[in-house]
């Protein structure tokens, strides 16, 4: 198993946030349907997915040898791709860089985060 201390890189204010906690998370009585967390009784899509992923996490972390608390999962590129950078670069300190050409979501993330960015070329053969 790969040793990686998450701690290390990220932002203090955001490793001292407190994570979400859903009312399925809190309860520790039988099964039911939390109706005020908007949870349906009917139906084969009836609650929300596990926001921790820890089923996928625990075999992507079997797979690849890495801890599941070391793993993250995001919806799409665009959500990974601003996470990683309001989570890792302080605003108007840190620089991030890409290769270009790439996808230009990089250019709008960090700039909504105040993040300077630094393209780095490609050859013609992408090298």
């Amino acid at each position: 198993m790969i040793k990686f201390n998450l701690k290390n890189i990220v932002r203090p204010n955001i490793w001292s946030l407190k994570p979400y906690s859903s009312a399925r998370d809190e309860f520790t009585g039988s099964e039911g349907v939390f109706l005020d967390a908007n949870e349906n009784p009917y139906g084969i899509l009836n609650r929300y997915p596990d926001p921790y992923q820890r089923a996928l996490k625990n075999q992507l972390s079997a797979m690849k040898k890495v801890a599941p608390e070391n793993i993250f999962i995001g919806n799409g590129s665009d959500e990974v791709i601003d996470l990683a950078i309001r989570i890792f670069c302080k605003p108007g300190k840190d620089v991030a860089m890409t290769f270009s050409p790439t996808y230009d979501l990089y250019d709008g993330s960090a700039a909504i985060n105040n993040v300077d960015l630094i393209k780095l070329p490609l050859s013609t053969d992408f090298q």
